[in-house]
Parts: C-alpha cells; structure tokens; sequence
C-alpha cells in the first residue's frame, strides 16, 4: 500500500503552443515568454508540449545532423535562460550506442539552468500518420519527477494509451505506479505531454482514457497537448486537469493558444472552454486554424479558390476568409455554356456575403478553341467525358496562373466523398495548393454550411438546398454516376474508416452491387490521390500518408 504524504501547494502552468517545424528561435521564444507568463501568475511549475522546440512530427529532418545540432544548442540556450521554476517540456535527445536507433523523445525539467529530470517516451506509435519506430528508441522506465514536496510520473503522449491500442507488451503507467509502491512513495498526479492530432469524435475518447487512469489510480490527470496546424495535421490543444474521479477540472481553448493554470492545494483550475465538445464547431474551427496556419507557415499571406455557386466551393470559401480575412481572398466564377445563371448569382451573393473580392472568367471562348484545336484529331468520335474534363482543366489553368501572377495559394474545393470515388478531374479541379475539405464526407459539408449560417445567412440557401451538380454537360447532376450521398458517406465510412469489406457492408443491408461498385471506384483512383494536393485530416482516416495503398494492386475484398 502507498504512503501517504501531506501535500503541500503547488502552482501549475499548463501550456499549449503552436510551433513551427524547425524554426528553433520562434519556438524556443515561444517557452520562455510562455514560462515568464507562467512565473508572473505564481507558477512553480510550467509544463508544455510533447516536442516543443523542434515542433511535431519533424519526420525526416530527424536524419539530418544539421538539424540535430541545431536543436541541441537550441535546447542549451533555452535552458540558460529559462526563469527560475521549473519548466518541463518536450524535446529530442541523442543516445549513443551500436544497436537501437539514434533517438529519444523525451521530456525534460530544466531548473536553475540545467536539466534535473528525464523521462524518454516507452510507446512509439507505427500506425496511421504516425512514423516514430522509424527514428526514435523506446526509452526506459522514467524515475519520478518531485517538486514543491510533490510526486509526479511523467508520461509522454503514446504511453497512456496502452488499454485503447492494445498492441503494446509495455503499460507504462502501470509500470509508473508499481515502481512508486516497491519504493513506499506516493505520485500526487500524472503529467501527460503530448502532440496528439485533432479528428472528429476523439476528444471524447480521450478523456475516457484518461478519465480511467485517474479513477483507477485515485490521482489528478495533467494534459498539455499541442496546438496548430502542421500540413495536414490538426492539433487542438484541449490541454486539460481530471480530478482523481476522472473528473475535467480545468480545461484550455480548442485550437488556439493557451495558459491554463492549476493549483494543486485543491486540484482546480480554470475553465476556458465548456469541458463538452460541440462537434460540428470543432470540424469548423479545425479546418479554419488548418488553413491560417498552411497558408501562413508556408509565406503566403493570399489564397484564390473558384467559386462554382456549389456548396463545396461555399465552405471553402467561408472557411478562408475566416482562416486568412476577407482582403485576402479572391473568388472567381468561370461560367461555361453549362452554367446555370443561378450558379453565378449564387456565387456572387456569397462573395458579397463574405465580403470577398470576386471576379468572373466566361471559359466559353477557351473551350471552343480547345475543340476546334482537337476536332482533327478526334475526329468523329462523339462528345464524352473528355469534353467535361477540358472545361475543368480550363478552369485550373486560369485558378492556377493567377496564383502565380498574384502570389496567392491555390486551394482546392473537393469533398471526401467526391475524392474517394475519383469524381474529380486531375490537372483541373485537383490543382492547387490545398485541399480544405478533402476528408469532409458531403453529407458534413452540408452540416459544415448550416452551422456557417448560424447566425446569419452567409452561404444562399439555394446552395445549400440545389442538387449537387458539376455543370460539365447539360442537366447534369451528381446522382445521375453516383448513389445519394447519404447512402454513399455510410459506405465509405465503413470501409475507409471502419475496413469494413464488401460483404461486411452489404449484410448491414447496403445493395451489393452498389457497394461493389464503390468499393471498384475507391481502388481505380488511387492514382488520382497520390497526385491531389495535401488535405487537412478531421476523420479517423483521410487520404495522405495516413493511407499508404499502392496505385498498382488487385486484391478485391
């Protein structure tokens, strides 16, 4: 049985920032502004993120030994000029030895100019986006961490989530808590420092893993997370305090910076944000930080994006000018001879809506000629989807060499649903620089519009109520090639997210022949993906590096 000691007060600082990759000064000033803030307020304890300095995932800039050196006089300017408490952050540390890979990820107390405690994170996650068997050596059993007459187990993001995975022979917080009892001490809480990446639903799973941990261990839960957005990761931040009854005590903003402060005399603190999670809000508020932070981490400050009177094209464009400010986004209608006069209008109410600078491009004179240049070669081959896709590569040209006279960011509109069934044209509507929504499912971006117009119509209503239709031929309508949305998003749910096979999905009572039909349409277009620009990941599965299938395979499941 553990002994128990008097606790005797402490107050903490949990902080969430948002690095940048690589960018040693800003994210090293970052701490200590953050860590001066903290002492200001009382704190004898700040905590921050799983790999704070270098910002997370560094992935292969973890090969290069220039940027190891860098980080390492990184991290000893930051511990000399540290203030005087105690600062636990994340960082990369080198090991020597034959066998075993170069590094750790570690997270370290600096106190009084020098590094007093270590712990190396034990589970290294080899799943979905996530690379870290690759570069970094499981690290040993961390001793405890003791301030202020306090005891605490550090733990670094993977390491408590042994119960939910279930593929790890090690339970570090199990591990923790023996070792604690084998010695008669006591740990008074758990730190977890983590860079744990933003998808819908997962907040609630979180907090029940970590809400068991500190029912089961009868201790307070510290959660410092990282915030912002790293190509297409989102991390939200959420940082937060359970009680010993797994209970959220004290809880940070979504998706923005944040200092949280925690007083242990009573284990509270303060609650900048609702404990619950609306979720549509999140997805929003998601996709807003991922566009703000792409564009301006990779020096633009502009982005262009076409504006069809569509729904996809709407949310995208309400989602930039959020992101980025209504001056810096340009929309632009290229009507073609399919365009319904509607289109346009719509168009146009939405930018004056947003606010947005817009301007329209006729593509009718650019098509003619593309046909009249081809006709010879075509020759009496009837009209087919080659004519369709002229006008979208068209499109993309004109989108794509007004980014290049203007120095804007191309972003590109296309749904989930859209891209996993190859309903998208390469060279044309997949040009760009981004892809805003591209693991939004349609039946999301319908949700994603309404709660735009929450408080005021910003997207038409006609937008939203139209069916959906790319206008490349007359009286076009996406349900003429696919299923309705509703029917398709549930099959690709349960495939894409859930690996459901097409025997699985068709006896939940989903027709055979349609879900065979999809299930061919995801496999055909691979190719296409591996060629689309990056999107921003808010599903459980988003095409990216996440999703590794090869272009060339012919299983059938």
């Amino acid at each position: 049985m553990l002994i128990d000691v008097q606790e005797r007060n402490v107050k903490i600082g949990l902080v969430q920032i948002n690095p940048i990759i690589g960018d040693f000064q800003t994210n090293c000033r970052k701490i200590r502004e953050r860590a001066d803030e903290a002492r200001a307020m009382g704190c004898n304890l700040v905590i921050f993120p799983e790999l704070a300095v270098s910002g997370y995932p560094p992935q292969d800039l973890l090969e290069r030994r220039s940027f190891l050196a860098d980080h390492d006089r990184a991290v000893a300017r930051l511990v000399a000029e540290l203030p005087d408490i105690d600062v636990l952050f994340g960082c990369i540390e080198q090991r020597h030895g034959d066998k075993g890979k170069p590094l750790y990820n570690s997270a370290v107390v600096a106190r009084g100019g020098a590094i007093i405690f270590r712990a190396r994170k034990q589970l290294l996650p080899a799943y979905d986006v996530f690379d870290e068997t690759r570069y970094f050596e499981p690290g040993p059993p961390p001793g405890l961490y003791e301030v202020g007459g306090l005891t605490f187990g550090v733990t670094i993001c993977e390491d408590v989530w042994h119960q939910e995975i279930g593929e790890y022979a090690v339970a570090p917080v199990d591990e923790l808590f023996a070792a604690a009892q084998l010695s008669a001490r006591k740990i008074d809480a758990l730190i977890n420092i983590s860079a744990s990446p933003f998808q819908r639903g997962k907040e609630k799973t979180r907090k029940a893993v970590f809400s068991a941990i500190s029912r089961t261990f009868s201790v307070p839960f510290l959660w410092a997370n990282q915030v912002g957005g790293q190509d297409s990761l989102l991390f939200d931040g959420r940082s937060h305090l359970l009680n010993r009854a797994g209970e959220t005590v004290a809880q940070a903003l979504g998706f923005a910076e944040d200092l949280l402060v925690i007083d242990t005399d009573d284990w509270q603190g303060e609650m900048h944000a609702p404990a619950e999670v609306d979720e549509l809000a999140s997805v929003y508020d998601g996709l807003v930080m991922g566009v703000r932070d792409y564009v301006g981490k990779c020096g633009f400050t502009s982005a262009v994006l076409g504006l069809s009177g569509g729904i996809d094209s709407a949310l995208t464009a309400a989602i930039a000018v959020e992101a980025l400010g209504a001056e810096n986004v340009l929309g632009v209608a290229m009507p073609s001879v399919y365009s319904a006069e509607e289109s346009l209008m719509d168009a146009r109410t939405l930018a004056a809506n947003l606010a947005c600078s817009f301007t329209v491009i006729p593509i009718k004179d650019l098509f003619d000629g593309f046909r009249q240049t081809l006709a010879p070669h075509f020759a009496d081959r009837p009209d087919d989807l080659t004519e369709q896709n002229l006008q979208a590569r068209i499109r993309g040209n004109l989108l794509m060499a007004l980014s290049n006279k203007f120095g804007h960011l191309l972003l590109t509109t296309g749904n989930k649903s859209e891209m996993a069934v190859g309903y998208c044209t390469l060279y044309g509507d997949m040009s760009g620089g981004l892809a805003v929504i591209s693991d939004v499912p349609k039946q999301l971006v319908y949700g994603l519009a309404r709660y735009v117009n929450r408080n005021r119509e910003i997207i038409p209503q006609r937008t939203i109520t139209r069916a959906p239709t790319a206008e490349l031929k007359p009286d076009q309508h996406d349900q003429d090639d696919l299923p309705a949305y509703e029917i398709l998003d549930q099959i690709l749910e349960l495939h894409l997210e859930k690996g459901l096979s097409l025997q699985d999905i068709a006896a939940q009572g989903f027709d055979e022949t349609v879900v065979r039909d999809i299930l061919r349409r995801i496999r055909i277009n691979e190719y296409k993906r591996k060629q689309a620009p990056m999107g921003l990941k808010v599903t459980s599965k988003a095409f990216g590096y996440g999703r590794r299938y090869p272009n060339v395979q012919n299983y059938r499941d």
